[in-house]
């Protein structure tokens, strides 16, 4: 158990938000597999401010979710002070989040994201007046300089304390790498070392051995699983499992894939109707088949499909070649 401002997250595992990915379907189902905390995709704060239909419809929290916190992206004053009150007023989110991390062109070009990391003062000024506008807690994801040449992290994390952030996500790559390369622990370590509120890790998790050997290195609070949870929902369980009680659960079958692969699509398509969901689920169908023997052609197949009939068509067709494969090995 430990703490971000007053909310209690029961362990130390945490889902990283996502873009076009951590929305309340995935969430729910994370929260399923037991994580401690869950963020939502980033949200732009001028679409806020505009009351955007189809953004105000990304604030939705399902009573399941709690405590989850929402991601704000932007790069002024006035738009990210606004949009921070209103997400306070009009939802139940528990934390609020901030995108000092984003690698993405067209969120640099708006001055946010991994941008801030290039004008820490600007970074200090917004934060600070979100922190003096709203009571909720406040956290910062980012990364750890925006190229090799102007690694920052150290010092922005500790005007972040400053400005009165409750927790710090550390990304051990700066915006240059995008996702390329390795993650730089050693980052996480100085952050930690360096401030005295909590700092949550993140970067190249891919098993619960990787979990724990980052809280052993860097000595941080928490850890954060982003992409190795696409199509793997299960590494969060096996993660907890494993800091919590020293056991390392089995991989989960093929079978328990599929069956999650339509447990999620039926979410998808609950929550944002068949057409949307299922347009969704061409980038997420792929991932519970990764790496299985003749993936590739079905993969090419689910990144077309239009129907959830079309999904569990071709995911049970699969099956079957899967298990014929298996037993002929």
């Amino acid at each position: 158990m430990w703490k971000i401002g007053n909310v209690e997250i029961k362990n130390q595992v945490v889902m990283a938000p996502m873009a076009g990915i951590t929305n309340i379907a995935f969430r729910k189902l994370i929260k399923s597999f037991g994580a401690g905390l869950v963020v939502s995709e980033m949200i732009s704060d001028k679409a806020i401010c505009y009351r955007n239909e189809k953004t105000l419809d990304m604030l939705a929290i399902d009573e399941d979710e709690h405590p989850m916190s929402l991601q704000l992206f932007g790069g002024e004053v006035a738009s990210m002070v606004e949009a921070a009150k209103y997400l306070e007023e009009h939802t139940n989110a528990d934390i609020i989040d901030l995108n000092s991390g984003c690698p993405v062109n067209k969120v640099i070009k708006a001055k946010a994201g991994s941008d801030w990391l290039r004008d820490p003062e600007r970074a200090y000024e917004i934060v600070h007046a979100i922190v003096e506008a709203v009571h909720l807690p406040l956290t910062i994801k980012m990364r750890i300089g925006f190229d090799s040449k102007h690694i920052n992290v150290v010092e922005y994390a500790k005007l972040m304390e400053k400005a009165g952030v409750s927790a710090i996500a550390v990304h051990g790559r700066t915006r240059s790498q995008f996702y390329e390369g390795h993650a730089d622990w050693s980052y996480i370590k100085q952050v930690k070392d360096a401030v005295s509120i909590p700092v949550i890790g993140n970067g190249d998790i891919t098993s619960p051995l990787d979990a724990k050997r980052m809280l052993e290195e860097t000595g941080c609070d928490a850890i954060m699983i982003g992409r190795a949870a696409m199509g793997n929902p299960w590494i969060i369980k096996r993660t907890v499992d494993y800091l919590e009680k020293g056991v390392l659960d089995e991989e989960p079958t093929f079978n328990q894939k599929i069956d999650m692969c339509l447990t999620h699509a039926k979410e998808l398509c609950k929550l944002e109707g068949e057409v949307n969901g299922i347009r969704m689920m061409r980038g997420q169908a792929p991932w519970y088949i990764k790496g299985e023997h003749g993936a590739a052609k079905v993969k090419n197949q689910l990144t077309k499909i239009n129907t959830y009939e079309e999904l569990e068509a071709i995911l049970k067709s699969f099956q079957k070649e899967i298990e014929a494969y298996n037993n002929n090995k």
